[in-house]
């Protein structure tokens, strides 16, 4: 399935959606998404996440096929990460361009951002047919899920190789004790995802503040995807820094 990597016990991916969005606000080549990217795995970083959507407000078509050729070309031992709703359109993109990891969320083309996880009861039968059309491409799927320990079992019977726990509530609190709350919530998805044999991942409002409790946490987190948060600190400390940054946070040294 894919390619093999060299395994840490929780690996970086940085999602440079906001630099794209940021780049889009003129009709410039810069920031340049493929040049930031490069940097941030320089810097260590261990996949790159995009989330293209129809029209195309930050990640373009065109991004996608040139950071797949430069991670194909120069860094074969890191990941590409495309996240999405799968629909058809979506579906022949990754297919034309076999990403290591599809990351399928259940978002509408109008969010702002995901905010919430898949709802198994009414989707069960598509996701079905989705993930097996996936993996029979080579493409490690992951399904994004809420904080619920119940999701897990249910993303491994329609065959997701992983789930990636949306963690905006935990990484949004600002009070100690909803944050505990939250965290509680997150660790029983993660605990449930070890019992169902699913592979995890966990993104949105992640921090370098809020990174190792969740890490410490979470002994068989696999990958954080992390945009916002880094492109914000990457304005202060610069793009390499900041991933270095991020690197300690997660228990890697850096």
């Amino acid at each position: 399935m894919g390619r093999s990597f060299v395994p840490v016990s929780c690996s970086l991916s940085v999602n440079v959606n906001a630099i794209a969005f940021l780049r889009n606000r003129r009709d410039l080549p810069w920031p340049s998404v493929e040049g930031l990217s490069r940097t941030a795995l320089e810097a260590g970083a261990q996949g790159i996440t995009v989330h293209p959507r129809p029209d195309e407000r930050h990640i373009r078509r065109s991004d996608v096929t040139v950071l797949r050729k430069m991670l194909r070309a120069d860094w074969k031992d890191r990941e590409f990460n495309i996240e999405g709703y799968p629909d058809e359109r979506f579906l022949a993109l990754v297919e034309a361009e076999r990403p290591d990891q599809v990351t399928l969320v259940p978002d509408d083309p109008s969010q702002a951002t995901s905010d919430h996880g898949w709802n198994f009861e009414t989707e069960s039968a598509r996701l079905k047919g989705i993930c097996a059309r996936l993996k029979s491409g080579g493409m490690r799927v992951s399904l994004f899920v809420d904080p619920d320990a119940a999701a897990p079992a249910k993303a491994k019977a329609v065959g997701a190789d992983r789930v990636e726990i949306y963690t905006g509530p935990y990484g949004g609190a600002q009070d100690e004790l909803l944050m505990q709350r939250e965290l509680e919530k997150v660790v029983a998805c993660g605990n449930a995802a070890a019992a169902a044999g699913v592979g995890l991942n966990a993104g949105h409002d992640l921090t370098r503040e809020n990174l190792p409790r969740l890490v410490a946490a979470l002994p068989n987190l696999q990958e954080v995807s992390i945009g916002h948060a880094i492109t914000a600190d990457a304005l202060s400390f610069g793009m390499a820094e900041t991933v270095r940054l991020f690197r300690r946070a997660i228990g890697e040294k850096a």
